[in-house]
């Protein structure tokens, strides 16, 4: 009866079919990309063809009962009426809507929840169902992208690269081991704050580089890139970490008309693939160099320990290059970035609130006193820093929307259904700002985090406050990032006053993006609280002797 009744259907399909081969042969016989006119026009006639197959299509379907949302526009559905802050735009339309309501963004149906109580029917009660994580195309610009434990699909190889992230690299247990690295770096930042003091400095580059350091230390020692055969490809490593964290909020039109993906019209794939080659080029050179010292003296090194279990091999789920490389770009990507976009927030709010910068330093002076400097052993003393850190988290979580999930088979949220290949969007950022569970949301105060009625760990159990996501898809990395954040901030800050640059006004506003930035990047001028005998008798002796000259 359906066919009879649309005969039209089958000649969509050919013409749909007829274009891409059209498309093709046309990319296949020439090299030059064609002209914006005939790109304009074939998207014109594949949109078309599409709309018509969907609109017959969906007297075929049962319809389901979604949750409400505005109504859209044919073919294009919302996105022309989002706003570029969308953690904002999206917490307004829960206000309209309710804390469940759907948006169709182009051929992509997205579902968004706003609240805790949703949160936790999502990442905990249904945490199977909803394992998968929704793959945006900017995350294949990483090598070998599935192959990594971000986007992996749930499933035997996630749990292997889960397994070996968490133990061997990100545990409590591990992490000791890699303390002096992170001491050594942190006071190389220390060094080079002090060297330009009274200078204006960009919080989040510093802290970045820092970060950046730390890793690679972790990683695969922190020789092997200051090697004068390895340093040229160390610092284009960084550059090309810098390119992918960019890559990450650009949004492609196959993002919301996965069709498109083969033809590429926008360029960005071309663009990604550059990047990704290079990125393969450089980490294909320091595992072959790793991999030639592996048969040498034992090394707690993350790189090494990941080829060594790759010679012993692995029947059930072999460990290959893929595999490290991509576990390699999950901790670089996220050990990095949030961690200093966090830390430029926490120094921003202080900023705006002096009085809570000086009872943060009242702390320190009291904890660690004035003629000595900051080591992990002191962190957790430090209870008014950490109420501090976790209020920033709260009020500019690094992940406003977290990672995008997925159904792996049609289900329900709310009372409401929610189709198989769904994108769900959860708004931390409306989460952590809930008006029934804060008490003046909008509002910078550290001391709600000092009450002995809740645990206000990071373990994802409690969900008013989980920055670092809950269920099996939880941040393994929040251990070093809680440790680098409360290490890193305790410094700056009792080594060093800060203040604006002359004339220089704050601004507290967000960038959205998979990582919520800090608009203007935050510029202040440090002045040493230390005297020169206390930071100097902090510093390694490898350049203890001449840091003041």
């Amino acid at each position: 009866m359906i066919s009879e009744a649309y005969p039209a259907t089958p000649s969509l399909s050919s013409i749909i079919q007829g274009c891409i081969r059209w498309w093709a042969e046309s990319k296949a016989s020439n090299e030059a990309p064609p002209s914006p006119a005939l790109r304009k026009v074939f998207i014109a006639v594949l949109v078309v063809a599409w709309t018509l197959v969907v609109i017959t299509k969906k007297w075929r379907k049962e319809k389901l009962r979604l949750p409400p949302g505005p109504r859209g526009l044919p073919l294009v559905g919302n996105l022309p009426f989002l706003d570029r802050n969308l953690h904002q735009h999206l917490a307004e339309l829960a206000s309209t809507y309710g804390n469940i309501f759907s948006l169709r963004l182009g051929r992509k149906l997205c579902i968004v929840v706003s609240s805790p109580a949703l949160a936790k029917e999502l990442l905990k009660d249904k945490d199977a169902t909803f394992a998968n994580h929704d793959v945006p195309t900017a995350a294949m610009v990483l090598p070998n992208g599935l192959h990594g434990m971000a986007w992996a699909p749930h499933g035997m190889q996630w749990r292997m690269l889960r397994k070996l992230a968490v133990g061997e690299m990100l545990s409590n247990t591990r992490l000791e081991i890699f303390r002096d690295v992170r001491r050594a770096e942190v006071q190389q930042m220390v060094r080079r704050v002090y060297d330009n003091a009274e200078t204006p400095l960009a919080i989040r580059e510093m802290l970045f580089a820092t970060l950046f350091d730390v890793l690679m230390g972790m990683l695969w020692g922190t020789g092997t890139l200051k090697d004068p055969s390895m340093k040229e490809k160390g610092e284009e490593f960084r550059l090309v970490v810098r390119q992918i964290l960019g890559s990450f909020g650009q949004l492609s039109i196959s993002d919301f008309f996965p069709f498109l993906a083969p033809f590429d019209l926008e360029g960005l794939e071309r663009k990604r693939k550059k990047i990704a080659d290079r990125l393969n080029q450089i980490l294909d050179s320091i595992i072959d160099l790793k991999k030639a010292e592996s048969g040498e003296q034992e090394s707690k090194e993350f790189l090494l320990v990941l080829l060594r279990m790759q010679e012993r091999g692995d029947s059930t789920m072999p460990l290959t290059r893929s595999h490290i490389k991509g576990l390699i770009m999950d901790l670089v990507m996220a050990g990095m970035d949030t961690t200093a976009v966090t830390s430029e927030w926490v120094m921003a709010e202080l900023i705006k609130h002096p009085e809570m910068m000086r009872r943060v330093q009242q702390e320190l002076n009291e904890v660690i006193g004035t003629d000595n400097v900051v080591e992990e052993s002191h962190l957790s003393r430090l209870r008014y820093l950490s109420a501090v850190v976790k209020e920033a988290m709260r009020l500019h979580p690094a992940a406003p929307l977290m990672l995008p999930r997925t159904p792996s088979e049609t289900s329900t949220l709310g009372g409401y259904s929610v189709p198989k290949g769904t994108r769900v969007l959860v708004n931390m950022w409306a989460i952590e700002r809930y008006p029934e569970n804060w008490e003046n949301p909008s509002e910078f105060n550290p001391e709600r985090f000092m009450t002995n009625d809740r645990k206000w760990d990071f373990s994802g159990n409690d969900f008013h406050f989980f920055p670092f996501g809950s269920g099996r898809r939880i941040c393994p990395g929040a251990p070093f990032a809680d440790r680098m954040l409360m290490y890193g901030l305790a410094t700056l800050l009792h080594s060093f006053n800060w203040r604006l640059p002359d004339g220089a006004e704050l601004d507290l506003a967000e960038k959205f993006g998979m990582v919520l930035r800090k608009a203007d990047p935050l510029v202040l001028v440090p002045t040493p609280r230390l005297s020169k005998a206390a930071l100097s008798s902090s510093l390694s002796s490898n350049f203890k002797d001449n840091i003041f000259t």
